[in-house]
């Protein structure tokens, strides 16, 4: 299987994986529907999953650069990270994105965006201090790679869905408690049975909504390591790169569970690895990462 089948293939198992998830979401309100006997929650799982959808494809970058509080720079701020830059998207067919810099001394960068004409790159002032020329054009090849490869929205839908997923979970979580003391009198075996089966269900789907979106994550950071090796014609400079961000222990202030993804390593460090912190981890071992580049033949 070449590198192009591969992103073909990948790029068809992530739609399947959002229609488990748009699934996951009305089974949830088709069985708190028939629970509560009224059909409105199901509409409103519907229309809930829809409304997020659509906020999360105009505004996500928003929300993901402000929650990361990256700065927009201009060519004249850093001139050779631009030209870096460029000389990839052309090297990829691929237009300039905006580029933004994280004042954090861990070495990271991330790619956001809806589209590639409507995309973001942006690196950690520790990753500009830390990496070479051939590293940074590795890390920089890697996330153009996230944006050519279409990743960038299907991997914000999976965020707002798990999200959305989630909550829904709790609501009807806390409503069914609700609902079984107003129908306690009403065929009260029947009724308990019904109620574990919520209960089982509402356990159950964010825990299979966090293993879809690992799913996805992992596959994609593999992807998007061979498509920026194949960009620079040089696996080794993104292997040292890694290498590097693996080895380097500050912490990234910004770093939270809901954008940790996005980066091209885990951006938690010693003390922020906690086990919350454990269960939202969607990157691939460091490890494999470097010993897959290192195996390719260019």
């Amino acid at each position: 299987m070449t590198i192009y089948t591969q992103a073909e293939s990948n790029i068809r198992k992530t739609w399947l994986y959002l229609t488990l998830f748009i699934a996951l979401i009305l089974l949830l309100g088709w069985f708190f529907s028939n629970y509560f006997g009224s059909f409105a929650i199901f509409w409103f799982a519907l229309i809930f999953s829809i409304l997020s959808s659509f906020f999360s494809y105009w505004y996500s970058d928003k929300v993901v650069l402000a929650l990361t509080r990256a700065k927009l720079i201009e060519k004249s701020d850093n001139p050779e990270l631009y030209r870096i830059v460029e000389n990839i998207c052309i090297t990829a067919g691929l237009p300039l994105p905006k580029i933004y810099i994280l004042d954090e001394a861990q070495p990271n960068a991330f790619a956001t965006g809806r589209d590639k004409n409507h995309a973001v790159i942006a690196v950690t002032r520790g990753l500009l201090e830390k990496m070479d020329k051939a590293e940074l054009e590795g890390v920089v090849a890697h996330e153009l790679s996230h944006i050519g490869n279409k990743d960038l929205l299907l991997e914000t839908m999976v965020v707002v869905l798990v999200g959305l997923v989630i909550m829904l979970a709790d609501i009807f979580w806390r409503m069914s408690f609700w609902g079984r003391q107003r129908r306690r009198e009403k065929d009260e075996g029947g009724n308990a049975i019904f109620f574990l089966i919520g209960m089982i269900l509402v356990i159950l789907a964010p825990i299979l909504a966090q293993l879809i979106k690992f799913a996805i994550s992992r596959k994609r950071e593999f992807l998007a390591d061979e498509t920026g090796a194949l960009l620079t014609r040089y696996p080794e400079g993104l292997a040292r790169a890694l290498e590097k961000i693996a080895r380097d222990q500050n912490p990234l202030s910004v770093a939270n569970n809901a954008t940790s993804h996005l980066y091209i390593a885990n951006p938690f460090r010693g003390s922020q690895i906690n086990s919350i912190s454990k269960l939202f981890m969607t990157h691939p071992p460091i490890e494999e990462r470097i010993a897959a580049l290192r195996e390719m033949k260019i």
